[in-house]
């Protein structure tokens, strides 16, 4: 399976309203609950005004088009870095996952990941 980097720096933040988040930029993931409103996008284009904000994560993706009859992609990921005592933020969308961690633990995931049989890109 392969893995490819994302090339830029993330942030993971809260925002008090969907109007604080500019749905033009190219990279972003919006969450809204009865609770919350949970952005991760790209630190540069992180809202200026955020209820919480925590800067520093770096992702990849699993490359390609995951079938939802796929088991266990998501699970086997966490299980690898988990036990190596990596945290995750993971993202899923309708085609694939993308794992975020954070920036001193990223070059050590992904070494982990491809001595576990991944393939990095």
């Amino acid at each position: 399976m392969e893995l490819k980097k994302l090339p830029y720096d993330l942030t993971v933040c809260k925002v008090k309203s969907e109007t604080d988040i500019d749905l033009n930029k190219e990279f972003y993931f919006v969450g809204k609950t009865d609770e919350e409103i949970s952005l991760v996008c790209k630190t540069c284009d992180a809202p200026q005004n955020t209820v919480a904000r925590e800067d520093g994560w770096k992702g990849f993706k699993i490359q390609g088009v995951l079938d939802f009859s796929l088991i266990g992609i998501l699970s086997k990921i966490s299980t690898i870095l988990a036990e190596n005592k990596i945290g995750i933020f993971a993202v899923s969308t309708y085609n694939t996952d993308y794992i975020l961690v954070k920036e001193k633990d990223f070059e050590r995931a992904l070494k982990l990941l491809s001595q576990n049989g991944y393939t990095v890109i």
